[in-house]
């Protein structure tokens, strides 16, 4: 049951009734002062354009105050926060996995509060993370780990309607931030190498109904998806929703990225076969739901290599002709560009070391490394490893310098196993690795628990280096691997700069109008950039990993910074 906590503040001057309309997410930059979606609009830029903090004032940034949650303490709970918050007018909606809150975005302080626990001894099989929520007139959207979609009303907390979307129990989970498009929400499921096949779906944001889905793994024999998979392999077909989607009203089609196909690490029960639609990215159109094209990034992946990533949309000159793109660093470590009312494919490359990829054909698809795929029975080392080149952490593009910032994973190759997946069972995981307590049999070949192992999260705390020597979790040499934020020209896809940290990122990254880019480590340092350089021009330790995307607005003309580290918010402004 849902008890919200009202606490005894009031929401001031009138800004408590101003609905999110859908002409104001339709214009979201006309707004700068505000951050209405999870990637601040359609298109997920992750751009500002406030200028009232730049190049030449951040090193004075203060801290303003913080927001810490409570977190329940579970076996597979994870207090580090992802959430992307949400900013209207002056209120800021945010939380975790276990609670969803609005904050007064000047002071921080709570207006109410809505627990949504779990169930201590269930086994969720979860990443117990929230990504971000939605907002549409005055209806709050927040999905949680348990498959409940949930409609708050913004003013109080108190829920407007609850609606089941999946059971858990058969290995289900949600943690993205919902899109809203007119009168629909959008979002879909995730499973943790369970196996479970996924879908997007869009719910009326009125009611709760269901108006249309596309499953992103095939539901049946017939359909010509299946024939991609090898046998009925299909049934367990995972293809999971980690991320939120982006739109473009021009076309009317949404678009998401697709996860990888389970079992994850071992292909033998599903391939010879590409396995649609998993590492995709699907256009949707918006109305109904049918599938307009899809790109599939890495056909019948054996390595993890999920298409997390939010689509980033951006009309460019492209060969001297005006192009609707989409750009796109995926996990596999190729930087892409397609166009996004075709899904032509236009340019791929990569932007960190690999090993796998020859190159493409004609129409884009990766011509694959003989000695990597199949992947041998016991393991292989590939570059990028299991973390990928980037992950789920969100990227910005600026239309100030037309430069696209990546949170980049640098030397993480290591070895990939494979092994006996076992039977696959409702609920549980069904990797491949061979490892005990990772979804199969163990065998002697494969190796025992590598770094990529024990599937997202295993390789964050620090890796053997190339040597065998362990690496401390706070530092790494750049032989060991390390992470970067890493300025890419998208129209070559050539590296513009880096700036390399001590240990890996989990954090996504913001440019503004001010000429900054902002970011963070898994060491908890919050630095802010130059935008055209990637010089530093301020930083803080923030006591723990940054794990969300950090975000800019202004209330009353002052503009504020979001960052996180460990499983508390932070807000820094200059001084008053």
């Amino acid at each position: 049951m849902n008890n919200r906590i009202l606490l005894p503040f009031v929401f001031l001057g009138g800004s408590l009734l101003a609905q999110v309309t859908y002409d104001r997410l339709l214009h979201a930059g006309r707004e700068p002062q505000n951050w209405l979606t999870y990637s601040g609009g359609y298109a997920s830029h992750r751009y500002s354009a406030l200028t009232q903090i730049n190049r030449d004032n951040v090193k004075d940034l203060q801290m303003k105050w913080v927001y810490h949650p409570i977190y329940q303490k579970t076996e597979k709970n994870q207090s580090k926060m992802e959430n992307t918050p949400i900013v209207v007018d002056g209120i800021m909606y945010t939380g975790t996995a276990l609670e969803a809150v609005a904050l007064d975005a000047v002071t921080g302080r709570i207006f109410w509060k809505l627990p949504h626990p779990l169930d201590p001894t269930a086994y969720y099989n979860a990443y117990e993370v929230n990504k971000g929520m939605a907002v549409a007139g005055d209806t709050l959207f927040w999905a949680t780990i348990d498959c409940h979609l949930l409609a708050i009303d913004t003013k109080t907390g108190h829920v407007i309607w609850d609606k089941l979307m999946a059971k858990w129990q058969k290995g289900y989970q949600f943690n993205v931030a919902p899109l809203i498009v007119r009168n629909m929400v959008i979002l879909g499921p995730a499973t943790n190498e369970a196996g479970a096949n996924c879908w997007v779906v869009a719910y009326d944001v009125k009611t709760g109904e269901e108006l249309w889905r596309f499953n992103t793994a095939p539901t049946s024999a017939d359909e010509p998806e299946a024939k991609t998979w090898a046998g009925d392999s299909w049934k367990h077909g995972g293809s999971p929703i980690w991320n939120g989607g982006s739109y473009d009203p021009e076309t009317n089609l949404t678009f998401w990225g697709t996860g990888n196909p389970n079992p994850g690490w071992n292909g033998d029960p599903r391939t010879p076969g590409d396995n649609l639609y998993s590492n995709c990215v699907i256009a949707l159109d918006a109305d109904t739901g049918k599938l307009k094209w899809h790109y599939q990034f890495t056909p019948g992946d054996e390595y993890d290599w999920d298409a997390t990533q939010v689509p980033v949309l951006v009309d460019m000159d492209w060969q001297g002709q005006p192009r609707k793109v989409m750009l796109w660093a995926n996990r596999n470590g190729f930087f892409y560009v397609l166009d996004r009312t075709t899904g032509k494919f236009l340019m791929g490359k990569n932007f960190v070391k690999q090993n796998w990829n020859l190159g493409f054909d004609e129409v884009g698809r990766p011509i694959k490394d003989p000695a990597r795929w199949p992947k041998p029975m016991g393991g292989i080392l590939i570059e990028p490893g299991n973390q990928g080149g980037t992950n789920w952490y969100p990227p910005s593009y600026s239309p100030q310098t037309g430069l696209f910032y990546i949170p980049t994973w640098e030397n993480s190759g290591g070895r990939s196993p494979k092994g006996d997946p076992g039977e696959w069972v409702e609920g549980q995981r069904y990797t491949g690795t061979g490892s005990f307590g990772g979804g199969g049999r163990a065998t002697a070949a494969a190796g025992g628990r590598g770094a990529a192992a024990g599937g997202r999260g295993a390789a964050a705390g620090g890796r053997a280096g190339r040597g065998g020597r362990a690496s401390s979790a706070n530092y790494k040499t750049e032989e060991e691997g390390y992470g970067a934020i890493r300025a890419i020209d998208p129209k070559t896809g050539d590296k513009k700069w880096d700036f390399k940290m001590v240990n890996y990122t989990e954090s996504g990254v913001l440019s503004t109008a001010g000429g900054l880019v902002f970011g963070g480590g898994m060491e908890g340092n919050f630095v802010a950039l130059d935008a055209l350089t990637g010089e530093l021009l301020w930083h803080v330790n923030l006591g723990g990993p940054n794990a969300s995307g950090p975000i800019s607005y202004a209330v009353n003309g002052k503009q504020y910074i979001i960052g996180t580290g460990e499983g508390t918010m932070y807000s820094f402004a200059l001084p008053d």
